[in-house]
């Protein structure tokens, strides 16, 4: 164990003093948040007013054509040609006469896309004129026609301790969780069968293995590597909860109140059935609806549980590659595809949390730590969290058992292109 202190003492503290640790730990959040900043300045700002001019020859639009943010609406008369030619105009909306009891089509003549917004805007508002109009004909009052137009149907879903649940939030967390383990499996996997495969290729390997026993260094250059990236993942943590408390602020006083109200009108009239009250309502379903310490300890399982079961299967891979490169490219195909395969599962667990294919691929021990994470905000029996957590540990000791004996062997075999006939050999031998 003390050897293996030593080698996990040595990875972590060689990847932390590297210059492009800190720069990566300190950028990534960085950007993430710039991202996130830039992504919300450009959707507040951007979006160009489109003047259309409206020739309505059936004179049933004019006064109920509302303007809005997108499009600004200005009924006009004259000729349909000499409008299309006027500059001032983006583009011209004729409107023929029609038969409201029938389909019609209306022409919109546009010297450039005028937007989806702004499209999607106008055939709306069309659409409830015509609609209106229909009504009213028939003998219906307004009154009554928003009374049927009432949303007076919501469904909440409430689980076995009679709390609500919303599944929106359950989608997203798993999502994010399972992508999230997906890529730092691929990230920091791939990185100890870097060092392995530096090490061999330098001949660092001879003399390191003269001092300690090949288990000891592959075990211990796997510690090492995940207590990196567990540190790496807490900083992006902290300092992205940092970075989100100081651009709420900074965010949140520099806009006008006036701007406020009128987002979060807009924001009302977008999303209905967000009835618990804007942004409070969404707090409060953030903060009471998932419990958030239980995903954040499963996830830990569930990342440290994985990186090893790879990390081993990944540093094996790099034992075995010579001189060349290459190599590692088919090697780490067979590795690879499991995690591939998960991800793809994740996608179809997400819509059935409680599928055959969702419960075999959560219990398996090369997909569970992504699939099972994407069905953990959901709810998940506890027979199959065990099940699930003692496959994963056995996954794990068969891997680092068979990593091992690949390890021990190809970690001091140059000059030779390994077959994985020869692989599996290796792993008979005793």
């Amino acid at each position: 164990m003390h050897k293996i202190g030593l080698v996990i003492r040595r990875e972590y503290l060689t990847r932390v003093r590297k210059r492009s640790f800190i720069l990566v730990t300190v950028l990534v959040p960085l950007l993430l948040m710039g991202l996130m900043a830039g992504m919300v300045a450009i959707a507040v700002s951007s979006g160009s007013t489109k003047h259309i001019a409206v020739l309505d020859e059936s004179h049933r639009f004019e006064g109920k054509l509302k303007s809005g943010k997108s499009a600004l609406y200005e009924f006009t008369q004259g000729d349909l040609q000499s409008l299309r030619g006027n500059e001032q105009y983006d583009a011209v909306l004729h409107i023929p006469p029609f038969d409201e009891s029938e389909k019609n089509r209306f022409s919109l003549y546009s010297r450039e896309t005028i937007g989806l917004d702004a499209q999607n805007d106008l055939e709306q508002q069309l659409n409830d004129i015509v609609i209106n109009d229909r009504m009213n004909a028939s003998g219906i009052s307004e009154q009554a026609l928003d009374s049927l137009r009432a949303d007076n149907i919501a469904i909440v879903n409430i689980d076995k301790e009679g709390k609500n649940k919303s599944t929106e939030l359950a989608y997203g967390i798993g999502y994010v969780s399972g992508f999230l383990l997906y890529i730092f499996m691929l990230l920091y996997g791939m990185s100890v069968m870097r060092s392995v495969m530096e090490e061999k290729t330098n001949r660092i390997a001879e003399i390191i293995v003269s001092s300690v026993k090949p288990y000891q260094l592959m075990m211990g250059k796997i510690i090492g590597v995940a207590l990196v990236g567990l540190t790496q993942f807490l900083i992006w943590v902290a300092l992205i909860g940092v970075l989100s408390v100081v651009g709420g602020s900074v965010f949140g006083s520099s806009m006008e109140a006036s701007d406020i109200m009128n987002q979060a009108a807009v924001a009302q009239q977008q999303a209905p059935a967000m009835n618990s009250g804007g942004l409070d309502g969404l707090m409060a379903m953030l903060s009471g609806n998932a419990n958030w310490l239980a995903i954040v300890l499963w996830f830990l399982v569930y990342f440290l549980g994985g990186y090893f079961i790879y990390a081993a299967l990944f540093a094996a891979v790099g034992s075995l590659v010579n001189e060349d490169p290459n190599d590692a490219q088919q090697l780490t195909l067979p590795v690879t595809m499991p995690i591939i395969f998960a991800f793809v599962a994740m996608s179809i667990t997400l819509r059935d949390p409680n599928g055959g294919l969702a419960v075999f691929c959560s219990i398996f021990p090369l997909t569970s730590p992504v699939v099972m994470m994407a069905r953990i905000p959901f709810g998940v029996p506890a027979w199959q969290l065990v099940a699930s957590v003692i496959c994963l540990v056995l996954g794990f000791m068969g891997t680092t058992w068979m990593a091992a004996k690949i390890y021990r062997t190809g970690i001091l075999l140059y000059g030779k292109k390994v077959t994985l006939k020869e692989v599996g050999k290796w792993l008979i031998r005793k």
